[in-house]
């Protein structure tokens, strides 16, 4: 117990230290925030925390750790999260969790702790994903990465590549036909886009 409180303290640091994600004022930002809700909490979500937040259910805009059932982060955070369901509107780091959910963009690595395996049930980005998603299945609207997981999906990529039981990009039209560039729409086992021009 006492090594997993300090790797997840060393964790916080590391992320802590390499977060670029700063607030316009920085007399709205706090160190701490404890959270049973977004709503029922020492610092509501107008507060930025730059720091660590422990919370049931905690939405702020932060470059923190992130320790809870739920984690919401709003606006540009980034850091560590950790939880059952992490939602973010965009996210810088590493988020851990059953269910991770970034509603714009997203850099760094999506996965979780299922079943003693790095991943997690479901990562989505609904804008694009620079960075390495592991999960059961995973969805990117652009995807700049890699997706590992049963079922991978990315409607658009610059430079992706995934693998898993089912990998489809929407963007790939050709089957095989523009090799090495791009694989396929979709394809068991590997599947990969790498340039950023549209097929004629």
């Amino acid at each position: 117990m006492k090594r997993l409180i300090a790797s997840l303290f060393i964790l916080q640091i590391a992320f802590s230290s390499i977060a670029e994600t700063k607030p316009v004022n920085a007399s709205e930002t706090r160190p701490f925030n404890l959270s049973l809700t977004p709503d029922v909490s020492i610092y509501g979500r107008n507060m930025t925390i730059e720091g660590m937040t422990l919370s049931i259910w905690g939405e702020n805009q932060q470059t923190s750790f992130a320790l809870g059932l739920v984690n919401g982060s709003a606006g540009r955070s980034a850091g560590f999260s950790l939880g059952i369901l992490n939602y973010a509107e965009n996210y810088k780091g590493l988020q851990l969790g059953l269910v991770n959910y970034t509603k714009q963009d997203s850099f760094g690595w999506q996965g979780g702790l299922l079943l003693g395996f790095l991943v997690s049930a479901v990562n989505y980005t609904g804008g694009t994903m620079k960075g390495v998603y592991t999960g059961v299945v995973n969805y990117a609207g652009n995807l700049k990465g890699l997706e590992l997981g049963l079922v991978n999906y990315a409607d658009d990529a610059d430079a992706g590549f995934q693998i898993g039981l089912i990998n489809i990009m929407h963007k790939n039209k050709h089957w095989f036909s523009n090799l090495p560039g791009e694989l396929a729409p979709g394809m068991i086992l590997v599947n990969w886009r790498f340039h950023e021009t549209e097929n004629k």
